[in-house]
């Protein structure tokens, strides 16, 4: 038989809010976690320089973007 009771963690016990869990003192259990944190995985960072060449248009990007909005309302 393996019965089921919800428990909260709290440090490195779990506090179980029912009574009955009594009759099962010094019993083997399994814990199963329902709601685990996920582990958070850093991810390399991308050198996303490796991938663009490099052109005398995109060193001008800023004065090409404002001379070609300077003129673009009535």
């Amino acid at each position: 038989m393996l019965p089921a009771v919800k428990g909260v963690i709290q440090g490195n016990m779990v506090i179980i809010k029912d009574d009955d869990i009594r009759e099962y003192d010094g019993a083997e259990v399994v814990v199963t976690l329902l709601n685990y944190p996920q582990k958070k995985v850093s991810k390399a960072p991308v050198d996303w320089d490796s991938f663009v060449i490099p052109s005398e248009r995109g060193k001008n990007v800023d004065e090409y973007m404002r001379e070609m909005r300077e003129d673009d309302r009535l």
